[in-house]
């Protein structure tokens, strides 16, 4: 273990699509790292925890209530198998939060594979120094990507590296009906990890423009958003490494746009595969089968999770009254049913169902 003392890291970020300026931990301070028997290296960050430098006026202290909430979020997203930060530990303090009302203070102890986001090769773009800018460059592929450590093109290649682990990361997300929340680019980590737990939670009843942030008017955020917006952060965080691209702006956007430009076709492939192992579909089922699924669910306000794990359970032998009964019309539900059966040829791929579909999931409520 390293002790690295009290540190609150700068970071830049594009808040709601806004550029934001300097931003920064603002009640977060980062202890130390830890090295495991195999190598692999850790941060550990104690989030409200106090003031730092970039509190902007906030009292850099956290109520238990959040806390809790992201160490059960942050955990069973673990469970699930999503890349994500972890809780170590959540601390009640004794001492009161002022908020509308006084709360119970605490403090969580979080555990990421690091704390650099994009919001970070924004700052270092921001900065307007090339020297800094190599510098979190080298050391984020040491990191997290030493398999491009000789690349030629490593920026080019940081680019793709960072953007294949997003797309696994927004796919797992929507394969459990999660909403991230607030989804701006100093909440999105390099490593490819679920960080900041806000206003985030897992769908009840399925809908594309789910959201769980009061402040989200226009749904930005919502759940059917989540590509188009990881795609428009890889873009800002490509937008940092164009100096190191080519020396001439032009060629240097050309190659970047040419890597984000397969975000679409790589994203679309994972997320049928994902979707087609929750239906327990095999690859000769048309997409429009799943679209059509998905479709019924919305149209008739299903629980998304409830929904999948009856499917599950029908494939393994159960009547499907039960799942007809989750809709406010078993009819269209019937004619969907009859294509799916017609699909699985009487053998669905149960065990694939069971490991794609959460049993339980934690509720807002």
């Amino acid at each position: 273990m390293q002790a690295l003392g009290r540190i609150a890291q700068a970071y830049s970020g594009h808040q709601f699509g806004n550029w934001a300026g300097q931003l920064g931990d603002g009640r977060a301070h980062l202890m130390g790292e830890i090295i495991t028997p195999d190598g692999a290296r850790f941060d550990y960050q104690l989030k409200g925890s106090g003031r730092t430098r970039y509190s902007r006026g906030g009292d850099g202290l956290a109520a238990i209530g959040p806390m809790c909430r992201e160490f059960i979020i942050s955990e069973a997203m673990h469970g699930l198998g999503i890349p994500t930060t972890r809780s170590l530990a959540v601390v009640a303090t004794g001492e009161a939060v002022r908020r509308e009302r006084p709360l119970a203070g605490a403090v969580l102890t979080r555990v990421a594979s690091s704390h650099i986001r994009v919001g970070t090769f924004e700052y270092a773009s921001a900065m307007q120094d090339p020297e800094l800018l190599t510098s979190l460059l080298d050391y984020t592929v040491e990191r997290h990507f030493p398999q491009i450590q000789d690349s030629k093109t490593k920026a080019l290649s940081l680019i793709e590296a960072v953007m294949d682990r997003q797309i696994h990361l927004i796919v797992h997300w929507m394969r459990v009906g999660f909403i991230h929340g607030v989804m701006n680019t100093d909440n999105t980590a390099i490593s490819g990890e679920t960080i900041d737990y806000g206003p985030c939670a897992f769908m009840d009843n399925f809908h594309p423009q789910c959201v769980f942030s009061s402040i989200d008017v226009n749904a930005r955020y919502s759940w059917g958003n989540q590509p188009s917006i990881a795609h428009w952060n890889l873009t800002r965080f490509a937008e940092t490494l164009l100096p190191l691209l080519d020396e001439d702006t032009e060629p240097a956007i050309a190659l970047a746009q040419a890597t984000l430009d397969g975000f679409q076709g790589y994203f679309s492939q994972q997320y049928m595969a994902r979707f087609r192992a929750k239906f327990g579909l095999p690859e000769s089922a048309p997409d429009a089968l799943i679209q059509d699924g998905l479709s019924l669910l919305a149209n008739q306000q299903v629980d998304f999770t409830r929904f999948f794990r009856q499917l599950t359970l029908v494939a393994g032998g159960a009547d499907e009254e039960e799942l007809a009964a989750q809709f406010t019309d078993p009819a269209s539900f019937k004619i969907w049913f009859g294509e799916w059966l017609r699909a699985v040829a009487g053998s669905p791929n149960v065990g694939q169902m069971q490991s794609a579909n959460p049993l339980r999931i934690p509720r807002n409520h």
